[in-house]
């Protein structure tokens, strides 16, 4: 029938904490907004703006690989390990410019 919606299952409620808990992290380092949005950039799939939720999110797939090889199959990353990346990631971007 094609009225009916697919149920989909329940997000996870710790997900949408830790998001929070990053964002909340990295607005309180406008230093890091630049280097935030590159990466975001780089992690999103191509056309993610002709698809919902017309975000530049990565492939869920992708990103639930990167954790468990992170953190293992129940760990859960901190909003401080993102920002010690996103500053790993300005530092490199800076050698990398610095050197070409």
């Amino acid at each position: 029938m094609s009225g009916l919606v697919e149920a989909k299952e329940p997000a996870d409620p710790g997900a949408h904490v830790f998001v929070r808990d990053v964002v909340r992290a990295v607005l309180r380092r406008p230093s890091l907004w630049p280097t935030a949005l590159a990466q975001a950039g780089d992690f999103a799939p191509r056309g993610w703006w002709q698809r919902k939720p017309f975000l530049p999110l990565p492939d869920p797939k992708y990103l639930e690989f990167r954790l468990e090889t992170q953190y293992g199959e129940t760990g859960r990353p901190e909003a401080q390990h993102v920002i010690e990346y996103l500053e790993w990631c300005r530092s490199m971007r800076k050698l990398r410019s610095s050197q070409g």
